[in-house]
Formats: C-alpha cells, structure tokens, sequence
C-alpha cells in the first residue's frame, strides 16, 4: 500500500483540487493522511467535507512546520511506499500507478518524476521541469531537480525516513540524507505532477533558496566551507535555468 502524506495549513483554496487528483487516480490501494496544521481559515471544513475511508485526518494541537507535520504523517503511515503531495499540488491519475510499476521494477529506494507548472490560479501550464533518468548524491548536490510532490519511498529498503527540523529544503536534505548511503534515485521523464507555481519574485524567493541549500550543505550534509563552496555555484546557476524554463523572468536592476 502506498501511503500520502499531505501537510495542510490555510490552504482552503486549493486543498480540494489536491484531494480529488488523489482519489482519481487509478491505482486505488492508498491511504490519504492529511494533516492540519493549525490552519485559521475553513481549511478544516474542506477536508472534512470527504467521506472516503481512504482518507485519513489528523488535527494537530500544535503548528509544527512543514517537516515536522510531514514528519508526524509517516510515524502514522501504514504503507509501505510513502509519497508527499503539498495542499496546493495535484497529481494526474495515472501517477501512483505508473510509478509503482515502476518502482517494483527498478528495485529503487526513491522514485521521482518530471512535472508541469501551473500559474498560481491554476488556469495555464506555465512551465515543464525535465528530469534526468538517474540521479546520485553528487548529481543533487548540485542541481535540486527533484520534486517532493512526485517523490516516492520504499520504506522497506530506507526504513523510517524523517525529515530535518530546520526550515527550508527540508524536502532536499531528506532525499540527499537517502542518497548518501549509496541508494540512486530513479525518474520516470513523463510529467506526472502539477507544481503549483507562487506569487513571489525571483530576487525574494531565489536568495530565500539559496540561504536554505547552504544549510543543507552545512547542517545536514556537514560540509566544510571549501567543499560546500564546490557544489553551490554549481546550484545557483541549475536553479536559475529551472525557474526560467518553468515561466519565471529575471528583472535586471537598473
């Protein structure tokens, strides 16, 4: 069984869109955690509005954060593959199923997929991310091509997988913390997710990124300065090409 964790705070706009991508999939042998972060707003009600069996609620009495509630989620989880899918993403039907399959047939410890980007009010496709085949430690180290919305786990070959409590990237680290003990990611290249893409610029949300991937290096993956110095060029420039091929823009600054 696969099991989704869905960490939700006020996101009474587009939680439903989240929940109904995943009981359309085809692939029906899942469960939904979703777990309310002390949301304020009728984020709450939304959820409760589902009757699926399949789904199951937890109302948190404290706000954790988004690692922390996802942490929360998989101590839950009863499956044995576990997939994220944030409140405002949705998935095409044809997501879990493609990549079971996929993953029974590779025998891989993490799976990721290719995604389209939607604008923030869900109307157009604005952008593609790609994805490579493979990916290894020292290949994300340096280019965080994968998307926690398209990330699949087999918890029989990882164990228990928990994510660092420090804010941002969270998602990256985890899959890094995975990789480093030899594991190799593997990507099915058709785009299998919609990200949706938010309202903030380039120079705000890119150096907010930046600042987390260094913590990444430093914290979790317990980098000195000089080899954390290799990889992040290396970084900047990978994330850079992302947002532009997803339907960002650079405003030169006069």
């Amino acid at each position: 069984m696969i099991s989704i964790i869905m960490p939700a705070h006020n996101a009474e706009a587009h939680i439903q869109t989240a929940i109904d991508s995943v009981l359309a999939q085809s692939l029906r042998d899942f469960e939904l955690l979703v777990l309310d972060d002390c949301s304020t707003d009728q984020t709450l009600k939304r959820i409760q509005a589902y009757s699926d069996p399949r789904i199951r609620l937890y109302v948190l009495a404290n706000n954790l954060g988004a690692a922390e509630t996802r942490n929360y989620g998989i101590r839950q989880a009863k499956g044995r593959y576990i997939a994220f899918l944030d409140s405002d993403d949705c998935w095409k039907p044809e997501k879990l199923a493609l990549q079971l399959a996929f993953m029974r047939e590779h025998k891989v410890a993490l799976s990721y997929t290719a995604y389209d980007v939607m604008s923030p009010d869900g109307k157009h496709i604005t952008g593609h991310v790609n994805v490579p085949e493979s990916v290894t430690y020292r290949y994300l180290l340096r280019n965080t091509i994968i998307g926690c919305l398209t990330v699949m786990i087999d918890t029989k070959q990882t164990g228990l997988v928990q994510m660092p409590a420090f804010k941002g990237a969270e998602d990256t680290a985890t899959w890094l913390s995975i990789l480093k003990t030899g594991h190799i990611a593997k990507g099915l290249t058709v785009p299998l997710a919609v990200y949706r893409k938010g309202n903030v610029s380039l120079s705000s949300n890119k150096f907010q990124m930046a600042q987390h991937i260094w913590q990444v290096y430093r914290k979790s993956q317990h980098m000195s300065v000089f080899i954390a110095l290799t990889h992040f060029p290396f970084y900047l420039w990978n994330g850079l090409v992302k947002h532009l091929r997803t339907g960002g823009s650079v405003k030169l600054m006069k």
